[in-house]
């Protein structure tokens, strides 16, 4: 026996506190009988959301994808634009972790694991992404020193963020992800960004992956996503190299 919003969240139905939420409102059965939160259920059983019966034996999924430019992060779109699970293969349950906008690229991760959903967006965990930025003038040294104390956006001030120059533009990490948060920041400071494209998430690097290409992770890839400080010196170092070879 299992806890009941244990087993929702793995067949990919929602996280574990989304699969309370579904509990708590009374739209889950079991063989028949209406849920309550603390019930535990085989995998067996015939588990209902909404009426709708669940795949309990389902395996959890993870990709790595390059969206590319001027493809919607979205599962549809109602202008009918191009999405990126056009670029995925059909899988029950399968969504983005987050967000690019519609002209940034790079890595994205998609998923039909609730849990890992949870785990790399909520605010408590800051998992750093870091992109390659290009701008049409180059940032002063006092300009990459505001960024790093952080930008007051309509939204609040932005937590302090890592940069690097590169040719053309910068590399900067960050901790949060507020919309479309990097092209407001650098527009505070007067730099239209030309290009963005983000190449890490955690312990996870793009790679040499190109526009649309994916890949499917697999234990190691999620333990590097997840924990990128478990990554042997040299190893990280080899990776990061790379990644600055690539974009710089």
């Amino acid at each position: 026996m299992e806890r009941l919003q244990k087993i929702l969240s793995g067949a990919g139905v929602a996280s574990r506190r989304a699969a309370e939420d579904l509990i708590k409102a009374g739209r889950v059965t079991v063989d028949g009988k209406v849920a309550t939160l603390g019930d535990s259920a085989e995998r067996s059983s015939d588990i209902r959301v909404n009426g709708q019966s669940i795949d309990t034996a389902r395996v959890n999924t993870s990709f790595l994808l390059y969206k590319p430019r001027g493809i919607v992060t979205s599962a549809s779109d109602e202008r009918g634009r191009e999405t990126v699970l056009e670029h995925m293969p059909r899988i029950p349950g399968l969504h983005h972790v987050g967000r690019l906008d519609l002209e940034s690229e790079g890595l994205l991760l998609l998923t039909n694991d609730g849990e890992l959903t949870l785990e790399m967006t909520h605010p408590r965990f800051t998992h750093e992404k870091e992109y390659r930025v290009w701008t049409r003038h180059e940032l002063e040294d006092s300009e990459l020193k505001s960024l790093e104390r952080g930008i007051e956006l309509e939204d609040g001030l932005t937590l302090p963020a890592k940069t690097e120059r590169a040719r053309g533009g910068l590399f900067i990490t960050l901790r949060e992800g507020k919309n479309r948060q990097i092209r407001k920041m650098l527009e505070f400071l007067g730099h239209r960004v030309t290009q963005l494209v983000r190449v890490r998430f955690g312990g996870l690097f793009l790679g040499d992956l190109e526009p649309g290409e994916y890949v499917e992770l697999n234990v190691d890839d999620l333990e590097h996503l997840k924990h990128p400080e478990r990554i042997g010196r040299r190893e990280l170092e080899k990776m990061r190299g790379d990644m600055y070879s690539r974009w710089d």
